[in-house]
């Protein structure tokens, strides 16, 4: 149970409503600014709205990969979430006389996630 209070005179649900979607809003900013370091937000000079663009083109990019390439169970992942879990999986490279090993972290992805 929560409370709202608001100066909106509109219907009730239409204020739930509102604020809900106003939530979503700032959920999708903070996951801008943690998924691909969207930090500086203001325009004044070129070289800033260069790096907004290139920031939200690399944010639009990765949501689109999340909602039609990836399987159903994964498209519901935040961007960073993903960013951690397949981006950035770390591993080693372990070289014997004519095999290679690659030793990924605990955290890794299972195959039978990504079965068709």
């Amino acid at each position: 149970m929560g409370f709202i209070v608001t100066n909106l005179e509109t219907d009730s649900r239409a204020v739930v409503r509102f604020y809900n979607k106003r939530g979503t809003a700032e959920q999708w900013i903070k996951e801008s600014r943690q998924a691909v370091k969207m930090t500086r937000l203001s325009c004044h000079r070129f070289r800033s709205e260069v790096r907004l663009c290139l920031s939200v083109i690399a944010y639009d990019l990765g949501n689109l990969w999340r909602r039609l390439v990836l399987p159903l169970r994964v498209g519901n992942w935040w961007l960073t979430s993903l960013q951690q879990r397949l981006v950035k999986t770390g591993g080693r490279l372990i070289k014997h006389a004519r095999y290679y090993w690659l030793l990924l972290a605990e955290g890794h992805l299972t195959r039978r996630l990504f079965a068709v």
